[in-house]
């Protein structure tokens, strides 16, 4: 089955990390290459996000934390996927990443990681490439 139609992205905020403006930076940056991305909101248990992006049919999941909870929270997340046979739903991340960590979150399962200072560009372009070609 060919899927055509823009990227679709979900952009969350998971736990009880209160500072959403990095993601609706991204969100707006996706929107605006043309992807279609649903915004979550705060407060988000893996749970909510898995189902978001399974009933929105999303092609990518991007978490943003600045919690310090990313190993849990990421690892959640794409534990759920699998066991809802839809790992090939892509989880990208960014926030208060440190360097330390990126190794383990990719060995996990995390297609990448955008840290403090990446730029817009830098993720719509990733995500363009890595996530389906829009139709």
């Amino acid at each position: 089955m060919v899927v055509s139609g823009p990227i679709r992205v979900v952009v969350a905020k998971p736990g009880l990390d209160g500072h959403d403006r990095g993601a609706k930076v991204i969100a707006r940056a996706l929107r605006d290459a043309g992807m279609e991305v649903i915004y979550t909101g705060l407060h988000q248990t893996p749970e909510q996000i898995v189902d978001t992006a399974i009933q929105e049919d999303a092609d990518g999941i991007g978490l943003s934390i600045l919690s310090g909870a990313h190993m849990t929270l990421c690892a959640k997340v794409i534990e759920l996927l699998k066991e809802r046979d839809a790992a090939d739903i892509k989880v990208f991340c960014g926030g208060i990443i440190p360097e330390a960590d990126i190794t383990e979150l990719k060995a996990l399962g995390v297609a990448d990681i955008f840290t403090p200072g990446t730029s817009t560009q830098d993720v719509v372009s990733w995500v363009a490439a890595n996530l389906r070609t829009a139709s």
